[in-house]
C-alpha cells in the first residue's frame, strides 16, 4: 500500500496540499559539522489515538528543549499512514545534507501490541514540506504470514552501498522481536531488499529499539532486550550490516525503572554523546552524557522540556534550519515561558495565557535590583528588555518572531522560599546533625509515575532555606538487593555509640521498610540485606500497607522508637543496635478514622505529639492531623480541633501533608517540613498530581496551653534562621 502527499502544516490551520510561500525546499550546500548551531527532537506523546503522532521541539544546547506548534503534530497521522496513528519517529540528515528521511512505526496502540505490520517513510528538503509512503512488510515481502508485528524503524546512510538501509525489529509467531534490515529505493518510496537479520541476540532473547551510531570506525547498536530484565545494551561491529557482537553483558540505562527507546546523538562542537531513553512507566525521559559509549553520567538536572516525549529522537541542525521552523512554528507563549537564569525555579513559573502574565519565582538571595531571567535566545526570535528591575514590580517584556511580529507580557519576579528545595519530592524528614551542625532533609525522589522511584538523596543547610543538593545516597537494586523500585518516605536517626556518630536511616521499598547505616549524614549507607518490617503487624484491626516509618527519641526515657503503617499506625521499641525491634513491644496505635499514613512524633514541654495524613496523597485534601499522648507507645488523645496543615486554594497551594518538623537547636523554635502538589501545575494534573510534589517548610506554632495551631502554608515560606551551635 502506498500514499504520496506533499503537506504543511500551518500553526493552528487545517492541512493545505501546497507548499508554504518564502519557505525554501531546499536548504542549501551540505553543511560542516561546525555549522550546526541547534537541535531537532522528532517525538510522539503517548498511547492514545490522538498522542499517536509526529511532533516537533527545538533546542539551542541539546539539554532545553521547546515544543514547537504547541506541542500539536506537525504531520497528519490520518494522512500518513495505514492506521491512523504513527509512534517511535526517527529523523536523519541524508549524505548530501539537504536532504531529510523520517520513519515511523505505523500503528494505533488501542488495536493491540500485536495489530501493526507497517512503517512509513517521509522525505523532505526544508524539514516542513514531507512526501510519505506506507510499507506493509507482510504484503510486500512473501513469507511473511505469521508476521504480528514491525516496531521502531530508523535509518542510516551506508557509505559501502552508497544508499540507505532502515532497520526494524520483527515479530513472527511465537519467535521473538528480531531486529532485522532492508535498503530503501533511491527515491525513499518503498524498501528494495527484502528484510534480513541484522542482529543475532547470544541467548535469542527479544531485541527492539535499535539505534546505530558510527563512532570512529566502529558501529554502536544500542538496543532493547524484552523478555528478559528489560533494559539497554549495546552490540557493535566493523561492518553496519552484520557481525555484531556483545559490548558487555551489562545494561546502560542508569536507572531500575523500565526502559525503551535508546537514542543517541552527538553534542554540537563537543566530543560528548547523550544517550536517551523513555522511562515509559515512570512518565519521564532520562538524559545521560557519555564521550566513551562505556560511562554515561545521568544529566537530568541540566534538561527542561515544556513537553512529555515517548520515544523519540534528536538531530543537529543549522541556524537557518531553526529558524525557519521557528517561524513556522514557534509560539510567543513557549518563548517567554523559556527562561534560562539559574534562579529561577523553572517548574513553578505561572503562566496566565489569557491576561499574558508570567511570574517567575526566584530563589534565596536573588537580585531582583538588577535581574535577567535569561529569555529564550533562538534564532530570529528577540525579547526585549533583558536585565531589569524586578523589585518596583511588574517588567513589560516583547517578543519578536521574525517574520511573525511581536507580542507584548507583563513579567514579574517574586523571591518564594517554597518549595524549599529544587525539583519534585515529597514525604520529607528533617534532621539536625550535632556531628555536621546542619540540617538535612531526607525526601522520596518523586516525579515517577505511580511512585516508581528507585533511590534516595538528601538535602544540607545551615539556615533552612539554602539547601545543598548532597545526591544520591542509596539506591535500590544497587545498594539494595532486596528491592528494585518504590523508594519512598525515608527517615534518619543520628546516634552516638561507642564515642562516633552514626547514622541509621529507615526508608520504604516495595511496600517494606529496610535500614541503612552509615558514618555520616551523607552516606555512603550500607543496607541491612533485608527488610527490618515486611509484613503488617498479627491482630491489627485494620488492613494496610508497611510503608512511611518514623524513627523518634525519646529524651525522657533514651529510648529509641520506629512508628510506621498505612490504613494503622504501628509503634515499637529498637534494640540498641537500632537495626532490630523489640516484638514485645509493638503495639497499635491507630487515634481514629482520619488516621491514613506519615506518622510523626516530636516531643514538646512534657507532651508527646503523634502527626499523621489524613486521605490519599493524590487528594487535594490531603492534610495533617494530631493528637497526644504520655508516653511514645501510650494511647493518643485526639484533640477538637486537631488540623495541624490544609490546602489553601486561594493561594492554589494542594494536597498539604506528610510532613515532619524540627526544632532549631536551643530555642523554642518550630517549623513544619511538608509537601504539596506541585504548584502551578499540579491541581490540574488529576491523580498524577500525587507523584508530581514537591517539600515546603512554614512555621510551627503552639497556643499557651500546648494546643498546635493551625499551619497556613504560604508560597513566601521562612526566613533564614540565625543560631549558634555549640
Amino acid at each position: 500500500m502506498k500514499r504520496r502527499f506533499f503537506f504543511l502544516l500551518l500553526v493552528l490551520t487545517p492541512f493545505v496540499p501546497v507548499a508554504q510561500k518564502g519557505v525554501p525546499k531546499t536548504p542549501g550546500a551540505k553543511p560542516s559539522a561546525g555549522a550546526y548551531q541547534a537541535y531537532l527532537f522528532a517525538y510522539f506523546t503517548g498511547n492514545s489515538k490522538a498522542e499517536e503522532s509526529i511532533r516537533f521541539a527545538i533546542s539551542r544546547d541539546g539539554y532545553n528543549f521547546r515544543a514547537l506548534n504547541g506541542n500539536k503534530p506537525v504531520l497528519s497521522s490520518a494522512q500518513i499512514s495505514s492506521t491512523g496513528g504513527v509512534r517511535d519517529p526517527h529523523i536523519l540528515r541524508g549524505a548530501d545534507g539537504k536532504t531529510f528521511y523520517m520513519v515511523a512505526t505505523d500503528m494505533v496502540s488501542a488495536l493491540g501490541w500485536n495489530s501493526n505490520r507497517a512503517m512509513v517513510l517521509l522525505k523532505s528538503t526544508d524539514l516542513i514540506n514531507w512526501t510519505s509512503h506506507v510499507v506493509n512488510i507482510q504484503k510486500r515481502f512473501s513469507g511473511n504470514d505469521s508476521l504480528l508485528r514491525v516496531w521502531a524503524p530508523q535509518t542510516i546512510y551506508d557509505d559501502s552501498a552508497k544508499k540507505y538501509m532502515v532497520y526494524f525489529s520483527l515479530k513472527h509467531g511465537k519467535d521473538p522481536d528480531k531486529i532485522y534490515y532492508a535498503y530503501a529505493n533511491p527515491d525513499f518510496t518503498d524498501l528494495e531488499t527484502e528484510p534480513r537479520q541484522l542482529f543475532f541476540s547470544p541467548d535469542n532473547a527479544a531485541c527492539i529499539d535499535g539505534d546505530i551510531v558510527k563512532k570512529d570506525r566502529t558501529y554502536y547498536l544500542f538496543f532493547k532486550t524484552e523478555d528478559r530484565l528489560p533494559g539497554i545494551k549495546i552490540a557493535v561491529s566493523n561492518h553496519l550490516t552484520g557481525g555484531y557482537t556483545m559490548q558487555s553483558n551489562e545494561y546502560v540505562q542508569q536507572t531500575k525503572n523500565p526502559v525503551e527507546g535508546a537514542g543517541v546523538f552527538k553534542l554540537n562542537g563537543s566530543s560528548g554523546y547523550i544517550l536517551m531513553y523513555d522511562m515509559y512507566t515512570s512518565g519521564r525521559y532520562q538524559f545521560t552524557k557519555t564521550t566513551d559509549f562505556k560511562n554515561f553520567k545521568v544529566v537530568d538536572e541540566d534538561v527542561n522540556m515544556n513537553f512529555h516525549p515517548r520515544h523519540g529522537t534528536v538531530m543537529p541542525v543549522t541556524g537557518a534550519e531553526e529558524e525557519r521552523l521557528i517561524k513556522l512554528w514557534l509560539q510567543f507563549d513557549d518563548v517567554i515561558t523559556d527562561v534560562s537564569s539559574p534562579q529561577i525555579k523553572k517548574i513553578n513559573l505561572v503562566f496566565d495565557t489569557a491576561a499574558k502574565t508570567v511570574l517567575l519565582p526566584v530563589k534565596p538571595g536573588t537580585n531582583l535590583q538588577a535581574f535577567n531571567p535569561g529569555f529564550g535566545t533562538f534564532r530570529g526570535v528577540s525579547v526585549r528588555p533583558a536585565l531589569q528591575n524586578f523589585a518596583k514590580g511588574p517588567v513589560q517584556y516583547t517578543v519578536d518572531i521574525a517574520g511573525r511580529g511581536s507580542q507584548t507580557f507583563q513579567v514579574s519576579a517574586k523571591e518564594y522560599h517554597n518549595p524549599a528545595l529544587t525539583g519534585l519530592y515529597a514525604d520529607p524528614d528533617i534532621t539536625y546533625a550535632e556531628k555536621t551542625k546542619k540540617f538535612y532533609i531526607y525526601p522520596t525522589s518523586d516525579g515517577f509515575t505511580n511512585w516508581m522511584g528507585t533511590y534516595f538523596k538528601t538535602f544540607s543547610s545551615t539556615d533552612l532555606v539554602n539547601w545543598k543538593d548532597e545526591g544520591r545516597i542509596l539506591e535500590l537494586g544497587k545498594d539494595v538487593s532486596w528491592a528494585k523500585t518504590r523508594a519512598w518516605a525515608p527517615c534518619i536517626m543520628e546516634k552516638k555509640i561507642n564515642g562516633q556518630f552514626k547514622y541509621f536511616f529507615y526508608f520504604c521499598a516495595e511496600q517494606k521498610i529496610g535500614v541503612a547505616v552509615s558514618d555520616n549524614p551523607t552516606g555512603p549507607f550500607v543496607d541491612l540485606g533485608k527488610p527490618l518490617i515486611d509484613k503488617r503487624p498479627e491482630g491489627f484491626s485494620r488492613n494496610g500497607q508497611v510503608i512511611d516509618p518514623d524513627v523518634f527519641h525519646d529524651p525522657q526515657s533514651g529510648k529509641y522508637f520506629l512508628y510506621w503503617g498505612n490504613g494503622y499506625m504501628a509503634g515499637a521499641e529498637l534494640n540498641d543496635d537500632m537495626v532490630s525491634i523489640k516484638p514485645e513491644t509493638i503495639r497499635e496505635l491507630t487515634p481514629n478514622r482520619s488516621y491514613n499514613e506519615g506518622t510523626h512524633v516530636f516531643y514538646r514541654n512534657g507532651t508527646y505529639y503523634f502527626l499523621w495524613s489524613q486521605n490519599d496523597t493524590r487528594d487535594p485534601n490531603y492534610q495533617v492531623r494530631y493528637g497526644t499522648a504520655h508516653s511514645p507507645l501510650g494511647k493518643i488523645t485526639v484533640p477538637e480541633n486537631n488540623l495541624v496543615i490544609v490546602k489553601d486554594s486561594t493561594a492554589g497551594i494542594w494536597g498539604t501533608g506528610h510532613n515532619s518538623t524540627i526544632q532549631v537547636p536551643g530555642k523554642d523554635e518550630w517549623y513544619l517540613v511538608y509537601h504539596r502538589f506541585n504548584y502551578p501545575r499540579g491541581i490540574n494534573m488529576a491523580r498524577e498530581a500525587g507523584y508530581n510534589r514537591e517539600v515546603c517548610i512554614d512555621r510551627l506554632e503552639f497556643n499557651a496551653d500546648g494546643t498546635l495551631k493551625t499551619v497556613v502554608p504560604t508560597h513566601e515560606g521562612i526566613r533564614s534562621i540565625r543560631f549558634y551551635p555549640n
